[in-house]
C-alpha cells in the first residue's frame, strides 16, 4: 500500500490505495475538508465492507451525542440507516438490509464506522456520517461501488468442423460489472503444444467475445479456454474444437447414404411382392364372373328322340309344311292373278282357287287338280 498527499480546490487530500488485484484488499481513497472526510471505497459482492467515521465529541459529555447514518441512492433518493439518539439505537433498514448492517464498534468511544456483510449490489450508493454533540458536529461521506465478478461465461461454436472452413468462437458472461475482458487462448494438454491461438486467427474487437479461426486444418484441434474478468474477478469456461478431415466425412455419408438406400430397396421389393399377390389373388376371385364377347354359344346335346316326342315332332313339322305350302300358294296367286290381268285386244282367262278357306283354320295341302278355269270376260 503507498499513499499521495496533494491539494483539491484549496482542500488538503490524502489517498491510499492497495497494490495488486481488488480481490485481496479493499481500494480506498479520501480527502479532508471543510465538511470532513470523503472516502471512496470499492467492494467485492459478498465480502464485508467498514464504512469508516470517527470522532472525539462524545468523550466529554455522552449524554448529548447523536450519531446518524444516511444514504444516498444512485437515483438520487435519501434515507436514514441508523441512527444513535437518547442512549438508545434506531434503525430503519429495509426487509433486505437486516442483518446485515449495524455499527461496527464502540460507537461511545469515538468509532461510528458502519458495517455491511455481506455486500449486495443494491447496498452501492453515498453514505454520511454525522456526528453532533454540544453544538459541534463532524461529517464523513463515503462513496461505496460495490464490483460484481462476471458470471461463468459459456462457451460456444459456431461453423463446421471440417478442414478449410472457418469456425467462430463466442464467449459471453450473462451478469458482470461493465466493463467486462474476454481472453482466449489454446490450452495446453501435451509438452510442446502451442498456447497461443491459430496463426489465422481473428479477434471481433466491436465483441471481444468472438475469436474467428479460419482456415482449420488438422492442427487446429485441441481444447480452448475463454476468461472473462473484470475489477472484481475472473471466470473462464473451456470448448474443445475436433476438426474433421474430409476424406472421412466423405466416407461416413457414404455408408450412411448406402444403408438407407439399401433400405429403400429393401422396402420397395417387399411391397411389389405384396401388390403382385393380391393382383393374383383378385384376378381368380373375378374369372368366373367374366362374360366375353367372343366366346362361342354352348353347343346343344342331341338326345335320341322317343315315341311320344317323336309323333309330336312329326305333328308340329307337318304343320309347319302346311304353312309353308300355303305360304306358297298364296304368292302363286298373286303372280297369277297379275298375270290374268285383261290386256287390251287379248283374251284373258281367270283362275281362282276352289275349296273353304278359313281365316281361322289350318290351310291344307294345295293340288293343281283344284284350279278351275274361269269363265272369260267381255273386253
Amino acid at each position: 500500500m503507498h499513499s499521495t498527499e496533494g491539494e483539491l480546490g484549496g482542500l488538503r487530500v490524502h489517498k491510499l490505495s492497495k497494490d495488486g488485484p481488488l480481490d485481496s484488499g479493499p481500494a480506498v481513497s479520501y480527502y479532508v475538508g471543510t465538511l470532513g472526510t470523503h472516502t471512496e471505497i470499492k467492494r467485492v459482492a459478498e465480502e464485508r465492507v467498514t464504512l469508516p467515521c470517527h470522532h472525539q465529541l462524545g468523550l466529554p459529555e455522552k449524554d448529548t451525542l447523536d450519531i446518524e447514518w444516511l444514504l444516498t441512492d444512485n437515483e438520487g433518493n435519501q434515507k436514514v440507516v441508523i441512527t444513535y439518539s437518547s442512549h438508545h439505537v434506531y434503525s430503519n433498514l429495509t426487509e433486505e438490509q437486516k442483518g446485515r448492517v449495524a455499527f461496527a464498534s464502540n460507537f461511545l468511544a469515538g468509532d461510528a464506522s458502519l458495517q455491511i456483510e455481506p455486500l449486495k449490489p443494491s447496498d452501492e450508493g453515498r453514505y454520511t456520517c454525522k456526528v453532533k454533540n454540544s453544538g459541534r458536529y463532524v461529517w464523513s461521506h463515503v462513496t461505496l461501488k460495490v464490483l460484481v465478478r462476471p458470471s461463468k461465461p459459456k462457451c460456444e461454436l459456431e461453423g463446421e468442423l471440417t478442414e478449410g472452413s472457418d469456425l467462430t468462437l463466442q464467449c459471453e458472461s450473462a451478469s458482470g460489472t461493465k466493463p467486462i475482458v474476454y481472453d482466449w487462448q489454446r490450452v495446453r494438454e501435451k509438452e510442446g503444444e502451442d498456447e497461443h491461438l491459430p496463426p489465422r486467427s481473428r479477434i471481433d474487437y466491436n465483441n471481444p467475445g468472438r475469436v474467428l479461426l479460419q482456415n482449420l486444418t488438422m492442427s487446429s484441434s485441441g481444447l480452448y479456454q475463454c476468461t472473462a474478468g473484470n475489477e472484481a474477478g475472473k471466470e473462464s469456461c473451456v470448448v474443445r474444437v475436433t476438426v474433421q478431415h474430409v476424406q472421412s466425412i466423405g466416407m461416413i455419408a457414404g455408408a450412411v447414404t448406402g444403408m438407407v438406400a439399401g433400405a429403400l430397396l429393401t422396402f420397395l421389393l417387399v411391397w411389389l411382392l405384396i401388390r403382385r399377390k393380391d393382383k393374383e389373388r383378385y384376378e381368380e376371385e373375378e374369372r368366373p364372373n367374366e362374360i366375353r364377347e367372343d366366346a362361342e354359344a354352348p353347343k346343344a346335346r342331341l338326345v335320341k328322340p322317343s315315341s311320344s316326342s317323336s309323333g309330336s315332332r312329326s305333328s308340329r313339322s307337318g304343320s309347319s309344311s302346311t304353312r309353308s305350302t300355303a305360304n306358297s300358294a298364296s304368292r302363286s296367286q298373286r303372280t297369277l292373278s297379275t298375270e290374268a290381268a285383261p290386256q287390251p285386244g287379248l283374251a284373258t282367262h281367270a283362275y281362282s282357287l276352289v275349296g273353304p278357306a278359313g281365316r281361322g283354320s289350318e290351310p291344307k295341302k294345295v293340288h293343281h287338280a283344284t284350279l278351275t278355269k274361269a269363265e272369260p270376260h267381255p273386253a
